[in-house]
């Protein structure tokens, strides 16, 4: 469904001088230079899949999005979604999209949502029968009923992003881009949301390009993950498969009754851990420990733990996602 094979995008920005004398020759012979935001990005994404697309501020993912939606033009490479380009045949390329952007909306924002989609209707040239049988599909799916009559401007950020996904769904898009769709949204609208897209992505067998900070997201919807960071991929892989290569942090918990246990658990020292892979947090009778599993294995950390102090009880977790692509990011991987 998207092909994207050595995309890149170059800018030429401007540097300009302090003061008067700076700007009047930035004018006349504008210093530039050359930036790279994407270098020769690669990836495929099936028809059906949700793709949970992410990096770190600045890392080019909004700049391969707006590429792939037809905003921006490649400097080189290829991307086609249906096999086609997204900057040709525009028209009738943008029938086949829906795009939200969770800080941004495409919502008339005096008029009623319900009269919104009414123009949606009209430039999309969605046909009357089925633009009712999609209203209905999209009322039940997004419980958009109790505001669809009320003003955009009057909506909650909950109701606004609902409405938001309805819009860019109302022409039945093959693929659907979202760029942070729960963006601070409490935790039952997340969870609305997420099972909207759920459904939609299972009964109509959309494809999705989630890109999120929220990796809750990530784990709950996508099963595979394209990490970019400086413009270039750095992993593209399944959940599991990202867990199985850099999940070696380990959490061990343990409840006890002593008040400082760093007096008696000299856990750097005895395993040799650097700062980075360990860490200690107690509050109260509550220890929790990060710890890398391939320089201590947790058997070792628990006979040592059990060695040194007494505790009442004591559990061993994975990794969780956040914590691994949180370190991703650190060693710029």
């Amino acid at each position: 469904m998207i092909k994207v094979e050595n995309l890149r995008k170059e800018f030429k920005k401007t540097i300009k001088e302090p003061g008067l004398k700076g700007s009047i020759k930035s004018l006349f012979h504008p210093n530039t230079e050359q930036i790279i935001a994407v270098k020769d990005i690669s990836f495929e994404v099936p028809k059906g899949e949700v793709l949970g697309f992410i990096g770190p501020n600045g890392a080019g993912k909004s700049t391969v999005i707006k590429m792939l939606t037809g905003i921006l033009t490649p400097t080189s490479g290829i991307c086609t979604i249906d096999g086609r380009n997204p900057r040709e045949n525009r028209k009738s390329y943008v029938k086949e999209i829906g795009v939200v952007f969770g800080q941004r909306t495409q919502l008339w924002w005096d008029l009623p949502l319900r009269e919104t989609y009414g123009v949606l209707k009209e430039i999309y040239e969605v046909p009357e029968d089925k633009f009712k049988k999609r209203m209905a599909f999209l009322n039940e799916v997004l419980d958009l009923e109790s505001f669809i009559t009320s003003p955009v401007r009057t909506l909650s950020l909950g109701q606004r992003m609902r409405a938001d996904i309805a819009a860019s769904l109302l022409h039945s898009p093959k693929v659907l881009f979202l760029d942070e769709p729960t963006i601070g949204l409490d935790v039952v609208v997340k969870d609305n949301i997420r099972n909207a897209i759920e459904y939609i992505n299972k009964h109509e067998q959309t494809t999705v390009i989630l890109t999120t900070h929220d990796l809750s997201d990530i784990e709950l919807l996508s099963k595979r993950i394209v990490m970019i960071d400086k413009g270039t991929n750095v992993f593209d892989g399944t959940i599991t498969d990202l867990k199985s290569k850099y999940g070696q942090i380990r959490e061990l918990n343990f409840d006890t009754s002593v008040r400082d246990v760093s007096s008696l658990l000299a856990y750097k020292e005895h395993f040799k851990f650097s700062d980075e892979d360990l860490s200690v947090e107690q509050d109260g009778s509550f220890v929790k420990v990060r710890f890398n599993s391939s320089v201590a294995p947790v058997s070792d950390m628990l006979s040592y733990t059990l060695d040194k102090i007494k505790v009442n009880d004591i559990s061993v977790k994975d990794a969780d996602i956040e914590e691994i692509i949180r370190r991703l990011y650190k060693q710029g991987v």
